[in-house]
């Protein structure tokens, strides 16, 4: 059974950064790209950046772009997702996900809340 486990979340300031970190495990993991969406209190879950482990190609929302960096980890399977500076609108719930393409996820981790206060 293929699991995401996401952590990292927490409150922080406006202008300030965290660090999200997301680790697939499951001997049927197969999956070529692995990313991240949110969802805010009372709005839809968006896309927010995602990245292909086979050759690190991203892609970004443009509200992120600039502020967050996706990236591979060293162990197999493991993203991160750096994010400086924040604002109160970044505050959601925020999914790991994988999938076998930059527009396509079929696997969701549980969501770690993410609460930028101003």
């Amino acid at each position: 059974q293929v699991q995401l486990v996401e952590s990292g979340g927490g409150l922080v300031q406006a202008g300030g950064s965290l660090r999200l970190s997301c680790a697939a495990s499951g001997r049927t993991f197969s999956r070529s790209t692995m990313g991240w969406f949110r969802q805010a209190p009372g709005k839809e879950r968006e896309f927010v950046a995602a990245i292909r482990l086979t050759d690190g190609s991203t892609s970004y929302e443009d509200s992120v772009k600039g502020r967050f960096v996706i990236s591979r980890g060293i162990v197999k399977n493991t993203v991160f997702l750096q994010m400086n500076g924040l604002k109160p609108e970044d505050t959601a719930v925020y999914y790991c996900v994988a999938g076998p393409g930059l527009t396509a996820f079929d696997y969701w981790g549980q969501g770690t809340q993410v609460t930028v206060s101003s």
